[in-house]
């Protein structure tokens, strides 16, 4: 059984698709004890992603480096947090790596979480994207990094705290800059404070079922967003999660295929879980 299950849901981005599974066949890593990771794609785009010619060679690379690779057709759509709901059923090992269709990552990207997520022994350790296109954007106002002193704890954050605040550093290309001006390579990685992560985000896959995982999907009508948010917010109060800095995740910067963002999980559902019914 694998340590490392990668889950990505995808939706009519073949082509991003691709460049993502790419990515992911050059990682230096294959897996905590050895073991190949684990690929598992959930689709529900209107053309099945397995038509494209360029995703059906990235699997095939992934294959033959010794990865499964597990392509599911997962409709009706019911929005994103049932469609991470079901990827999060599908898996099957100790380490969770929940990753957007969208990135390009650095070869050292996941031995560096999965190294990470072991040492400080939290709920989740993520790698915000960074948007080149704005490289030349320098805005100091946002830079602000808070760093964990020791080894990461539980933090409860809200939607309006001070601590929400963090989440400018993730703005464009600031991790960039900091990354740069601090002069760290992936031998430096430091820990840092977070609102929350988006795109990349590996999960201690007990912890994160501990707080339910992305069963609050019925709670949310089928448009919506901030569903990964949440449930980060839920694993950091219980069990702690923080950010990884270098940063070696780039953002393709494709238009958003959820443009109705009316209803933000965080800010409709609390951050602690209810308890389960007990007849």
């Amino acid at each position: 059984m694998p340590t490392l299950d990668v889950l990505i849901p995808t939706c009519d981005r073949p082509a991003a698709l691709a460049v993502t599974l790419t990515s992911l066949c050059a990682q230096t890593l294959t897996s905590p004890g050895g073991r190949p990771f684990r690929v598992v794609v959930s689709d529900q785009g209107d053309t099945p992603a397995t038509e494209a010619g360029e995703l059906r060679a990235a699997v095939r690379v992934l294959r033959a480096h010794g990865h499964e690779v597990e392509l599911h057709r997962h409709l009706p759509r019911r929005g994103l947090a049932e469609q991470r709901h079901y990827l999060l059923a599908q898996a099957r090992a100790e380490q969770l790596l929940c990753l957007d269709d969208d990135l390009l990552l650095e070869p050292w990207v996941v031995a560096q979480m999965t190294g990470a997520l072991a040492r400080e022994g939290c709920g989740f350790v993520g790698s915000a994207v960074i948007g080149l296109s704005l490289i030349d954007s320098v805005r100091p106002h946002q830079q602000r990094v808070e760093w964990w002193p020791g080894r990461v704890e539980p933090e409860r954050v809200e939607p309006g705290s001070a601590a929400w605040l963090r989440h400018e550093l993730h703005n464009a290309a600031n991790l960039w800059h900091v990354q740069r001006a601090l002069g760290l390579g992936p031998a430096d990685t430091r820990c840092y404070k977070i609102a929350w992560v988006g795109g990349c985000v590996l999960y201690d896959a007990a912890k994160l079922r501990a707080v339910g995982g992305f069963g609050f999907w019925t709670e949310l009508p089928r448009e919506h967003c901030g569903e990964d948010v949440l449930a980060q917010l839920r694993v950091m109060a219980r069990f702690g999660g923080c950010g990884l800095m270098p940063s070696g995740v780039y953002h393709l910067e494709l238009p958003t295929t959820v443009p109705n963002r009316e209803v933000d999980a965080p800010r409709v559902l609390p951050v602690e879980p209810a308890a389960p019914h007990v007849p």
